[in-house]
């Protein structure tokens, strides 16, 4: 996509949701996007209301699927706020559930008091996860297994011979690659067959310890669209040894379970696999490239080890 385009598709998103806005009974004299990535994410001013519209999905592409997507968030994340938990909280002006306007899919959160030095995407310390996951275990919302590699990668991994950046029989090494790690993680029957040992529980999908909200009041967890059922070792993929290390130490602490070296590898593998299937979400966003070519280079590297 063209600058112009990606300028257009923030435009239509926006006003999609002031429209939804309005139907809702807010107020919007003024709305200003806070963030543009894979989501645009409008603060609906003066409403103290922030709407976030999926623009770039990694995950199922349907409808209904990607509406059971944001309810599973909204329910899990209000869940968590009524027990104390720090998060950025659906609003309690807006109806829980997802919203559609023109093709944009949407949901609508509290208007975070965002910290001077906040960053996005910017790590908080690996004990964060530890205490969120301690929160999430207890969760009683139904989710699926393992969602972010089982709904939406067979989808990217379908189109990956579109992908211009892979050499050859790269596609057909990705796609034996999804083959042999579904064996293990199609469901939670599969993953318990291969790791009896090893508990699964709710967990927040997509690197908690990155996906926070710096507030003027502490740290806020933020972004649970790929909430799912799995092994805590899902959410420290590819963050390190030492990182892994640390997460043990705070786990150790409040007497959870700590990782699996096995359950690791293979969340590793996987995670290396998801962001092979993101390159074809690069003409969408553009911006990813860099990062991308950098992890498939890694993926190159890493032969899989089951």
């Amino acid at each position: 996509m063209t600058a112009a385009e990606l300028a257009d598709r923030t435009h239509r998103a926006t006003e999609a949701a002031v429209a939804v806005a309005a139907d809702l009974g807010l107020r919007v004299q003024r709305p200003v996007v806070l963030h543009d990535v894979f989501s645009v994410v409008v603060h609906l001013a003066p409403e103290p209301v922030v709407a976030r519209i999926p623009v770039v999905l990694t995950g199922a592409t349907a409808p209904d699927a990607q509406a059971a997507r944001q309810q599973r968030e909204l329910d899990v994340v209000a869940w968590l706020d009524q027990r104390g938990v720090p998060v950025v909280a659906p609003s309690p002006l807006v109806p829980r559930r997802p919203f559609r306007r023109d093709g944009f899919p949407m949901t609508f959160w509290e208007l975070a008091d965002v910290a001077d030095d906040h960053q996005p995407y910017r790590g908080v310390d690996i004990s964060y996860s530890a205490e969120l996951h301690a929160a999430l275990s207890e969760c009683p919302a139904p989710l699926p297994f393992l969602a972010p590699f089982n709904h939406g990668l067979p989808e990217m991994l379908a189109v990956l011979d579109d992908v211009d950046v892979l050499r050859r029989g790269e596609t057909d090494r990705a796609r034996a690659e999804y083959a042999a790690l579904r064996s293990i993680l199609a469901n939670r029957s599969a993953f318990e067959s291969a790791f009896p040992e090893v508990e699964v529980q709710p967990i927040q999908g997509d690197g908690p310890s990155h996906n926070v909200i710096r507030t003027k009041d502490g740290i806020r967890f933020s972004d649970f669209e790929d909430v799912t059922i799995g092994p805590v070792e899902w959410d420290l993929a590819l963050i390190g040894a030492e990182a892994v290390a640390g997460y043990d130490d705070a786990a150790r602490q409040r007497r959870r379970r700590v990782t699996n070296p096995d359950v690791q590898r293979v969340m590793d593998a996987a995670r290396r696999l998801q962001f092979v299937g993101c390159l074809t979400l690069m003409p969408q966003l553009p911006l990813l490239a860099d990062a991308l070519m950098e992890m498939v280079q890694e993926w190159r590297d890493t032969p899989l080890d089951l």
